[in-house]
């Protein structure tokens, strides 16, 4: 079996990580849309045409199922693409559930960082408004952190004067859980785990999203476990020199990602 992962960039590798650790024998094929990275800054018109043509380039590689490793395409098209093909399909969405739940005895605040884009959805308001009866999330737009991502740029210095200067506003005192609702910014957990108050947990939708591939594959009646492992990665651009960049960040985010909370 083979299971397509779609994102605008490296981001979804966080999630493919996940995957690899939880389903180990299959194969899998990686797509990023690096013609169009980042899709946090744009428009919801221009991201959906980029999700549909990169996604149905991806349907002519004969993938069983499809993960769209990204909460803004999550947001923006998955509802599209679920009535386009006849695959079983997950889509993202940024914990906010599962963080307001374990939250909600401590009397502690939930901070949801993610994309300016996938905040602007009413999905994402939708989400908030259903579970968050306490009035306890905040949402921090991080419009730059998808570039410093791409660019691989995980110097601790440089990444922590940035975080340090978006959380200046917030006393963190107050927060519980931080949130971090796009798949580019677990790379950031570490460096993260630094900054904020010991406290604070820093969750993300990675585990929980596998677990419903694998159960909508059962569902299907896919069976799970006729691969190896492999992994193809593709990208819009076609520009090899991406391709060597998604081994670099997927070895990283495998070597630094053993810490992290998912749920």
């Amino acid at each position: 079996m083979t299971i397509g992962f779609f994102d605008s960039g490296i981001g979804g590798l966080t999630v493919l990580a996940e995957s690899l650790r939880r389903l180990p024998a299959e194969d899998y094929v990686y797509m990023a849309d690096t013609l169009h990275v980042p899709y946090g800054t744009k428009t919801k018109e221009d991201v959906r045409s980029f999700i549909l043509e990169t996604v149905g380039t991806m349907m002519l590689e004969g993938i069983d199922a499809l993960v769209v490793a990204c909460n803004t395409a999550t947001s923006i098209a998955v509802t599209e693409l679920r009535e386009l093909y006849p695959l079983p399909i997950v889509g993202m969405e940024p914990a906010v559930k599962p963080a307001v739940e374990m939250n909600r005895a401590t009397g502690k605040r939930v901070l949801v960082f993610a994309t300016p884009l996938t905040l602007q959805q009413p999905k994402y308001y939708a989400l908030v408004s259903r579970v968050d009866e306490g009035g306890i999330v905040d949402s921090l737009p991080l419009p730059e952190l998808v570039d410093y991502c791409e660019s691989l740029q995980f110097d601790k210095r440089i990444m922590g004067e940035y975080f340090r200067e978006k959380l200046a506003r917030y006393d963190l005192n107050d927060y519980g859980i931080v949130v971090l609702g796009c798949t580019h910014y677990p790379f950031y957990t570490n460096i993260l785990r630094e900054i904020l108050p010991g406290h604070i947990q820093i969750v993300n939708g990675n585990a929980g999203t596998v677990k419903r591939l694998s159960a909508l594959l059962n569902r299907y009646g896919i069976a799970e476990g006729r691969g190896s492992g492999k992994i193809r990665f593709m990208c819009s651009s076609g520009d090899p020199a991406y391709i060597d960049k998604m081994h670099t960040a997927l070895d990283y985010i495998r070597e630094t990602s053993q810490a992290e909370e998912t749920v």
